[in-house]
Formats: structure tokens, C-alpha cells, sequence
């Protein structure tokens, strides 16, 4: 097929934190997508079933599909994606999302119509889908600093000479999007997250590609905080409505998803994330990065220890934060060890 005949849009799907929702999240993607569009699925080291489902669809509907052999953190995903669009527009989504209908042309609507480079949807999470909020837009840091973050200066007033002040807040965030439509417009906003994101493919000629430093959280932050330096707008569209699946409280994790799960939130991927973060933007180390730093490994405790410690409910309260205590040190050994593995593994290659 010619440049000339492809699509505006590519979508370039990749994995979240887990493959266990990845063939309803391309279902609900075909089924509320009549917007024309080229797709590109990153296959991440996925599961035997779901490899060879991705495969048949591939050849059924005709998309591309890269698979690789060994876990790759997100970005790394998105860039390997990204290397192989050639449409005016790509569309970052994970593969545990659920599509409202015309979810697509509203984001191409917002871009064409603003000419904003990056435009996010309104990302909700949990079940019945579409209901509760989980991102609509957010900001990074008060709107004084703000302003003068994207007018270039690069001394903030923190208190902290050549020390900016991170102070994220998602807006939003667990209300019942029947409550809040009515202040849900189509906005410029600090930042918007890469569950369900349009950017214009020409800025990444600018900026490069995404920053692979990021393996585990902040990437939205810092792509978006880049794009911002640069002049450039991101717009929330809250026509456009996605869910993702795997926000807490989700159906238990399977166990086919435990290596790239326990991978994806490491101690070591987080803390590299936040330190590389820290030092990128000459960040101070305030709360906002102590309490992280603290609650390393929160995910894996949610998805792998609390269930384990519910089954001795016949226990006592002290009994039970004795146990939680003793698995949480073992599990993370595990996953100091499975880091290392992976870590071997991909410097053999």
C-alpha cells in the first residue's frame, strides 16, 4: 500500500502491566472503531494462547504485529512502534483498554481543530466501564510555575536554588463521571496519560523518541512536561472515553502474567524510574518523591500479598499484618532475583 493510501491514524497498542485483558481490549477496539485507521500491536513477550491469537487476528484483519522475546517496559514498546508508523497522527493505547464508540475521530477532531499536538481522552477505570474517572487531565506544578515553566525559564521559585517542586494532581480522579460532565470540556491541561493518547507523528521529529530511562512510571509526565518546553499544548477531549481493566480492584491476576507483571512494577524498575525522573528535571526531593520511593513495590503487595493474607481471615488483625509483613520480605527476594535474571538475560543477547 502507497504512503498516499494510508490512514491519518495509527494505533500502536502495547502492553500495560499484564496480557489477561489483551483480546477483549482488541475486540472493543474493532467494534467501536469505524474511524479508518492502520494498527500496530506490539506483542511483548506475551503468553503461548495469546501470542497465537494475536497472530490469527493479524492475519485476519490485516494488522502489523512485532513481537518480541523478551519483556520490554512500555516505552520501549511505544518506540518500537512508533518506528514503523508513517501517518500524520499515532495513537498510543494499552492492551487492557475498553473503547466507547467514536472515541477515535473525537481525538482527531481536537488536534485538527486546536492544532494541539497531543491530545489525551477521558481514561477511566474499573467495571461497569465508562462510569468513574481515573485521569481528565491534570498539572504538574502550581499555575504560576507552570507558566513559567513553558515560557522556558528554568529557575523556579521553590526555595531550592536550580530545584523545581513536583506537585502532581490528577484531576477528577474516582468521581462518578455522571457527577462532574458538566465541568468535563475539551480544555488545554498540564498533562494527559498514555492509556489513550493522539499525538501529531511530526513532533517526535522535534523531541526524539520517548525516554526508555522511564521503564516503569512518569513517562506520561515527562513527555508531557517535554512537549510543554517546546511550546507546544496538550488538550484533554472528553468526547473521547476509554477504560482500562486493570486498576485495582481487577479480576486476580493469572498466573501466565505474573513474570512481565512482577518485571514491570520492580523495586529496581520504579526506583530507576523516580531517580531518572529526579535527575532529568532537577526535581526536589520532596514528599512527593519520599512517599514513592516508601511505597515501593505497592502494586505487587495489592495484586500478589493482600490476596494470599485474605484466605486467614480466621486469623487475628495481628496475626495477619505478622504474615503480611513475613511474605512481603520473601516476595521482595523473589523479585530482586527475577530482576537479576532479566538483567543477565538481556546483556547475553
Amino acid at each position: 500500500m502507497s504512503t498516499q493510501a494510508l490512514p491519518d491514524v495509527t494505533i500502536v497498542v502495547v502492553p500495560r502491566e499484564r496480557f489477561q485483558f489483551a483480546r477483549q481490549s482488541l475486540e472493543s477496539l474493532y467494534e467501536n472503531t469505524s474511524y479508518p485507521f492502520s494498527l500496530i500491536y506490539v506483542d511483548n513477550n506475551s503468553p503461548a494462547q495469546l501470542r497465537d491469537y494475536l497472530r490469527e487476528q493479524a492475519q485476519i484483519k490485516g494488522f502489523q504485529l512485532l513481537r518480541s522475546h523478551r519483556f520490554l517496559s512500555p516505552n520501549q514498546a511505544r518506540n518500537l512502534g512508533l518506528s514503523y508508523v508513517q501517518s500524520k497522527y499515532v495513537v498510543f493505547v494499552d492492551n487492557d483498554v475498553i473503547f466507547a464508540p467514536d472515541w477515535l475521530p473525537a481525538l482527531v477532531n481536537c488536534a485538527e481543530e486546536t492544532g494541539a499536538p497531543v491530545v489525551g481522552s477521558l481514561v477511566c477505570q474499573y467495571q461497569p466501564v465508562h462510569e468513574i474517572v481515573h485521569c481528565a487531565g491534570g498539572e504538574y506544578m502550581p499555575p504560576d510555575e507552570y507558566a513559567r515553566f513553558v515560557k522556558g525559564e528554568s529557575t523556579l521559585p521553590t526555595g531550592q536554588p536550580g530545584k523545581w517542586q513536583i506537585h502532581e494532581k490528577t484531576y477528577f480522579q474516582n468521581c462518578q463521571v455522571a457527577d462532574v460532565r458538566d465541568r468535563l470540556k475539551r480544555q488545554p491541561t498540564g498533562f494527559v496519560e498514555f492509556h489513550s493518547m493522539l499525538v501529531h507523528t511530526q513532533l517526535f521529529e522535534q523531541i526524539g523518541k520517548l525516554d526508555e530511562g522511564f521503564s516503569c512510571t512518569k513517562e506520561y509526565l515527562d513527555f508531557c512536561m517535554t512537549v510543554a518546553q517546546t511550546g507546544g499544548t496538550i488538550y484533554l477531549e472528553p468526547a473521547s472515553v476509554v477504560t482500562f481493566l486493570t486498576h485495582p480492584p481487577a479480576p486476580a491476576l493469572k498466573w501466565s502474567d505474573l513474570p512481565y507483571f512482577m518485571m514491570r512494577w520492580s523495586d529496581a524498575w520504579e526506583r530507576q524510574s523516580l531517580l531518572h525522573f529526579q535527575q532529568k528535571w532537577d526535581l526536589a526531593e520532596n514528599k512527593y518523591f519520599l512517599k514513592r520511593f516508601k511505597k515501593l513495590g505497592r502494586r505487587r503487595r495489592e495484586e500478589l500479598i493482600h490476596p494470599i493474607v485474605e484466605r486467614f481471615n480466621f486469623l487475628g488483625a495481628t496475626s495477619k499484618k505478622w504474615l503480611e509483613k513475613r511474605l512481603v520480605a520473601l516476595e521482595k527476594i523473589l523479585n530482586r532475583y527475577l530482576c537479576d535474571r532479566y538483567d543477565r538475560t538481556v546483556e547475553g543477547q
